[in-house]
């Protein structure tokens, strides 16, 4: 079982950046692909983006396209989103988690809040 831990949630204003991290520990974590997630209230978990083991592809969801930018950093075990032009319905905890080869999101990270002012 991979350990994830986000950080870099906050308030920020509407049209502001903010970037989340991901750390991860346990086993390799270049063995896997990563993606972010996030639930606001009242709301089903929905993804947000994903990358592949080595970086070399990533998707996003429609809404977030354009905006947000996935990567990570193997030699540190860790993902980032890079999130701008934010705007309130990106408000959410956002999540990371680990994909297996069989495609499962099987590990999870307690998730980091993010609020977006209008």
């Amino acid at each position: 079982q991979v350990e994830l831990a986000e950080s870099g949630g906050g308030l920020v204003q509407a049209g502001g950046s903010l970037r989340l991290s991901c750390v991860a520990s346990g086993r390799t974590f270049s063995s896997y692909a990563m993606g972010w997630f996030r639930q606001a209230p009242g709301k089903e978990r929905e993804f947000v983006a994903k990358i592949r083991r080595t970086g070399g592809g990533t998707t996003y969801a429609d809404s977030v396209k354009g905006r947000f930018t996935i990567s990570r950093d193997n030699a540190k075990n860790t993902v980032y989103l890079q999130m701008n032009s934010l705007k309130p319905e990106d408000t959410a905890i956002y999540s990371c988690a680990t994909q297996t080869i069989a495609l499962a999101w099987d590990s999870w990270g307690q998730g980091t809040q993010v609020t977006v002012s209008s």
